[in-house]
């Protein structure tokens, strides 16, 4: 069965509808006429993020990428900005940039071919094409794969049929160098031409092969403004190594840092679907800005809190956001 976009969101003035708030029905009559995709931004000067465009500013802006779920999952749209609150190592912050607009995204998409994927690895080309085809016309792609080591398949591209191409160029085959993939991935995001940026990884389980640790890619994880999510094709109890056992605390944990998510498949059928959800969720994220009232150049770490001052009559949303960031070092 295929998937519609909009089965994965839902608006915040028809969540509100089937909530039964009579205080928000009005505002939810008028959502329904509202495409699935993000809600417009306020139209002010100083709320505006241009498409596309680096954001540059008389001071130094922090960025946050936030998605809102509602508790099945569905991304929850139509929010405004005096709905968010967002905290700096506990200090509440003034939002002072709000949009909720699809920008253009660089996305890289870190694929494993290991020989654990041989009985897979149809169904996952599939996954990243999906992936590939909800894509918007502005966003470029760039494919790294691994199994012995990691190598970049494809530099940034905005061409659909040439990175399905080379998906279909190589077999499953070897060890698992996951960390490498994820910290090629990260390298090559420098490259990037879009202010959003995010890495997709497709994968069965831990690492066996690397060069790197997973220490380090943690540590580069967190110097690198990029969301992670990851689609997670793990064994019936992690799998029968140590590192397999592994995989799932390693995925979540790098998604969850980076304000992404990371999705395990019980059915190999359900990753197309998957991808989309994935697809759509990027797509569908408020973008919020602040300038940190602690204007010291440290490069120390900044825990970063989004938190939500709800439409009354909804049920408990889920906010999804990076976790911090390294300030200036000087």
């Amino acid at each position: 069965m295929t998937v519609s976009a909009k089965t994965f969101v839902i608006s915040v003035g028809m969540l509100a509808l089937m909530a039964g708030s009579a205080a928000t029905q009005q505002k939810a009559l008028r959502a329904q006429e509202a495409s699935t995709g993000p809600a417009a931004p306020a139209a002010s000067d100083n709320q505006k993020i241009e498409t596309g465009r680096t954001l540059r500013t008389e001071t130094e802006i922090t960025l946050v990428n936030v998605s809102v779920t509602d508790p099945v999952g569905r991304l929850v749209t139509g929010l405004e900005q005096d709905n968010f609150r967002v905290f700096e190592n506990g200090a509440e912050q003034e939002i002072v940039k709000f949009t909720s607009e699809d920008v253009p995204v660089s996305i890289g998409v870190i694929f494993d071919m290991s020989g654990s994927m041989t009985n897979k690895i149809d169904e996952s080309r599939l996954a990243a094409v999906q992936f590939f085809r909800t894509a918007n016309p502005q966003d470029e792609f760039f494919l790294v794969d691994f199994n012995d080591r990691a190598q970049l398949v494809s530099q940034f591209t905005g061409s659909v049929d040439e990175l399905q191409n080379r998906l279909l160029d190589t077999a499953a085959h070897g060890l698992t160098a996951l960390f490498d993939g994820v910290y090629l991935g990260l390298n090559q995001m420098r490259e990037a031409q879009r202010t959003k940026k995010a890495l997709l990884i497709i994968s069965d389980g831990g690492d066996n092969h690397s060069r790197y640790t997973a220490r380090d890619v943690r540590k580069f994880v967190r110097e690198a403004d990029v969301q992670i999510y990851a689609i997670g094709l793990f064994e019936p109890g992690g799998g029968p190594t140590p590192e397999e056992q592994n995989g799932p605390e390693l995925l979540y944990g790098l998604a969850d840092m980076t304000g992404g998510r990371a999705f395990r498949v019980s059915n190999l059928n359900e990753l197309p679907d998957i991808a989309m959800k994935i697809s759509v969720e990027l797509r569908n994220q408020y973008i919020i800005g602040y300038r940190p009232a602690n204007r010291v150049h440290d490069g120390k770490w900044r825990k970063i809190k989004v938190k939500l001052r709800p439409p009354n009559g909804l049920p408990p949303l889920t906010v999804t956001a990076k976790q911090g960031y390294f300030a200036p070092a000087h």
